[in-house]
């Protein structure tokens, strides 16, 4: 019977007749489907003997575009938009979490089925990491934190996790593309333990793989951002922004939705981003004074400004800082006032100009008026379509 079952099975595989008269009357190559087809071939860099890439598709969601990554900080403001873009283009993302298993449960919507997949890891357990980049040929890191807790200190989330990445990473021998996110002003003398940290994170990791991107994005703005979210609930809670200083530093925001598409044309690039530090600032400069003037101009509401001399800024976050773990219970989390962010702010954080940027990988960024910042109409009084600065409700002569 086995025998009988292996000679239909070759008979099955073996073209028909009514198959080769399609072939004759419509002459298809056997490379349309295959590799060979500009839409359909991954154009990921592949290096170290990590064998063949499986492709197919046409480069949908239900395509395979032979990349299967590893996205550690998956759960985070980044990580929600460099998965949907993976997906997007058929590639299977593995995504660790440490949390409840809620915690990744929107990414899972974004690709095919099957092709996102959730694993609980231990960030401090070496097996645990060792086990979610197993199966993987692509690794990057998003994992990154502004403040610390009781638990992780800036240190040990945003430099020796990433020397760990790196170093599994290279165990593997495997993995084909590395990619560690930065942030934009990171240096060794900054004033910020939080971007020092981010510094060294970036030299352990180049240490470790020289052929790793590093991608050092600016303030990023977006749906979940961390800035202009706050400065709203601030404005909408208390009537009034604090404007560390007189908000005259300048920063360069960038689109989150950009540095996600970034990534990913490293990722499909032929191997010229390996071993290389990309700066990526949106294509306007702001002072935190400018950037704030259009967060109200967005919600609709009178500009009030409280300027904080730095001094002053420092005493108000450092009793956080001081009982963070000197007191047996969480203490929350800072908003406005977070001491590292205070210090980072103080000096100007611009796009260098012999940097690489987004230029280099082909994109262009997004200017934030318009869609960018389109999400604060939430916080408009009355809804989307009325606020307190609509014109034809408010009489001029009471115009600020």
């Amino acid at each position: 019977m086995q025998a009988i079952s292996r000679r239909l099975g070759q008979q099955s595989l073996r073209p028909t007749a009514s198959v080769s008269s399609i072939k004759s009357i419509y002459p298809l190559s056997d490379h349309y489907y295959g590799v060979d087809y500009s839409r359909c071939g991954s154009t990921l860099a592949a290096h170290k003997g990590s064998g063949h890439v499986v492709r197919k598709g046409t480069g949908g969601r239900s395509s395979v575009s032979g990349i299967i990554a590893t996205v550690f900080g998956a759960t985070g403001f980044l990580g929600r938009y460099l998965v949907q873009r993976l997906a997007k283009m058929g590639s299977q993302v593995l995504v660790p979490f440490r949390g409840s298993e809620d915690n990744p449960r929107h990414l899972k919507l974004m690709g095919d089925l099957g092709q996102i997949v959730p694993m609980k890891f231990d960030p401090r357990d070496e097996n645990s990491i060792k086990a979610v980049m197993a199966k993987a040929n692509v690794v990057i890191n998003l994992i990154g934190r502004e403040y610390e807790t009781r638990n992780y200190s800036f240190e040990e989330v945003n430099h020796f996790m990433a020397e760990k990445l790196a170093v599994i990473a290279k165990e593997h021998g495997g993995i084909m593309r590395f990619i560690q996110v930065s942030c934009l002003g990171s240096s060794l003398s900054s004033p910020s333990r939080f971007l020092r940290a981010k510094a060294a994170g970036e030299e352990a990791v180049l240490k470790e793989l020289p052929e790793a991107t590093v991608m050092k994005p600016a303030v990023m703005i977006g749906t979940e951002d961390r800035i202009m979210n706050r400065w709203a609930q601030f404005a909408k809670k208390y009537g009034f922004l604090p404007l560390i200083g007189d908000g005259s530093t300048k920063i360069q925001p960038v689109y989150v939705v950009d540095v996600a598409s970034a990534i990913v044309a490293a990722l499909k690039d032929d191997g010229t981003s390996m071993g290389k530090v990309f700066e990526l600032g949106g294509p306007e400069i702001f002072t935190v004074h400018e950037l704030a003037g259009l967060m109200y101009s967005v919600i609709r509401e009178w500009p009030h400004y409280v300027n904080v001399p730095l001094p002053i800024a420092k005493a108000i976050a450092m009793p956080r800082e001081v009982l963070l773990k000197k007191v047996p219970f969480p203490l929350p989390n800072p908003d406005i006032f977070n001491l590292d962010q205070i210090l980072a702010f103080a000096t100007d954080t611009v796009v260098s100009d012999d940097a690489l940027t987004f230029k280099d990988l082909g994109i262009v960024p997004h200017k934030l008026q318009g869609y960018p910042v389109e999400f604060l109409i939430q916080y408009r009084k009355g809804g989307p379509q009325f606020g307190s600065t609509v014109s034809e409700k408010v009489n001029p002569e009471y115009w600020p």
